[in-house]
């Protein structure tokens, strides 16, 4: 418990109090927000943004490492394989939105990395994360991630390898790029207004820690574990060092909200988004909840379903909208909605699917029991 505690502690003093340092050095370097054309002349307020520094989450990426360190060492808990590939997902997918945001900053305009250079560079950084989390052994003899299909838990007829190991493999890591792709861009996507994505991330990763905190308590190695409860144990790989990691990330997002809420002194840029991104696949990998943190984390799947429904309706009705803009929170500002009421209604939504994700992962647990 010391571990966790002073993770998150350290990472929210590291945000809280050095991200002035940090707004002060990248407006010196000219980091400085760039608001498309068309944004700034549907949503006027947008245009008063520009030049608002940005790059914000290459600050709460250092505070989670530094926070992820301080408390392994304070609480004599050895960093984890598991742990490790948390920050390896949340690390390499800021270097893929870093690139994107230097390149809009160098060139003046809104357009960085193209989608599918986005998408290869996102591949690259979740393959590697998915070979080593399935084939490095952890401290008890298993390995990080699981060769099932996750729910809850894992679903046993739902196994990768049953056509053999070549299609086993293959259908895996299109499995677990999948769920990198797919969180690290719908973050990206929900990431349009000050505070959102960082609000909504203290919920959903506060979640995590809570969850896997509850597997440690709960984890089938344990020689403390109830022999009442053991048929609803946890296989899950050093479930408190992914609590100490999820915990420190939330820390950092804590202490950089206070400089991310509406109005934005920093913005988080798509490195912080995608960090953020990165930080929900690999916990819903490793804590083997895959399709819960669709429930879980479904804050940042109302955004980006929204513009899937915006292009479809256009298809089909040719040319008319169903929203007055995509993705869904600039469709609230169109309606005159102020951006603090959208930004806390949506906290709210992400706290209310949060608990909700981990009450059916207690009632699953109950029903074993």
């Amino acid at each position: 418990m010391r571990s966790l505690l002073t993770a998150a502690a350290i990472s929210v003093a590291f945000t809280l109090f050095l991200t002035p340092v940090f707004v002060r050095l990248f407006r010196s370097w000219g980091w400085g927000q760039v608001i498309r054309t068309p944004e700034a002349i549907e949503n006027p307020s947008h245009a008063a943004k520009r030049g608002t520094v940005t790059a914000g989450g290459t600050i709460f990426i250092a505070g989670t490492v530094v926070g992820y360190f301080v408390g392994c060492v304070v609480g004599a808990n050895p960093p984890t394989i598991s742990g490790l590939l948390v920050l390896w997902m949340m690390v390499g997918f800021g270097v893929v939105g870093f690139i994107d945001d230097f390149m809009k900053v160098r060139h003046q305009r809104s357009l960085g990395l193209s989608g599918w250079r986005k998408v290869i560079g996102q591949i690259i950084v979740t393959v590697p994360f998915g070979i080593l989390a399935l084939t490095v052994p952890t401290t008890g003899g298993a390995t990080a991630a699981s060769p099932y299909v996750s729910i809850v838990r894992d679903v046993p007829w739902l196994w990768f390898f049953v056509l053999g190991p070549v299609i086993g493999w293959f259908l895996y890591l299109l499995w677990v790029s999948f769920i990198g792709v797919a969180w690290s861009n719908s973050t990206n996507v929900t990431d349009g207004l000050d505070g959102l994505a960082a609000g909504a991330g203290v919920f959903v990763v506060g979640a995590y820690s809570l969850l896997a905190f509850w597997q440690f308590n709960q984890v089938c190695t344990s020689a403390f574990l109830d022999p009442a409860t053991r048929d609803a144990c946890y296989p899950t790989a050093n479930p408190f060092d992914l609590a100490i990691v999820a915990a420190a990330f939330v820390g950092a997002l804590v202490g950089f909200l206070w400089w991310n809420a509406p109005k934005a002194q920093i913005f988080m840029g798509d490195v912080g988004s995608m960090a953020i991104g990165g930080v929900i696949a690999a916990l819903s990998i490793l804590t083997h909840t895959e399709v819960l943190a669709v429930l879980l984390a479904g804050v940042y799947i109302i955004g980006p379903g929204s513009v899937i429904l915006q292009r479809l309706y256009f298809k089909l009705t040719r040319g008319k909208r169903l929203f007055l803009m995509s993705p869904f929170h600039h469709h609230l500002e169109m309606r005159g909605w102020p951006e603090i009421t959208i930004v806390v209604r949506m906290w709210i939504i992400a706290g209310m699917l949060a608990v909700t994700g981990i009450g059916l992962f207690y009632v699953e647990w109950l029903a074993r029991t």
